[in-house]
């Protein structure tokens, strides 16, 4: 990887970790949390859920509509964002 990737690597992790912290209020307040696992080279968001996210039936709905929905449209590098355990 040269300087150029890694920085533009650096820049779209930076730029989903502040829409995950946007989001994280949100979450908390319902007894979860997202934590970034990692970022993909084909622009694949890597997240996990804590606490009551986890095997609760509207985290997929918190995926999709909260999640990808804000990531995409802040961070277009980004393809698509899924929940790993």
């Amino acid at each position: 990887m040269n300087a150029d990737s890694s920085s533009k690597t650096d820049s779209v992790r930076q730029r989903v970790e502040e829409v995950i912290q946007m989001i994280r209020p949100s979450v908390q307040s319902d007894g979860g949390d997202i934590e970034l696992v990692d970022i993909t080279d084909e622009g694949v968001v890597q997240i996990r859920f804590h606490g009551e996210c986890v095997g609760c039936p509207s985290s997929s709905m918190t995926l999709q509509h909260g999640v990808e929905k804000n990531v995409r449209a802040r961070v277009p590098e980004v393809t698509s964002v899924v929940a790993v355990p």
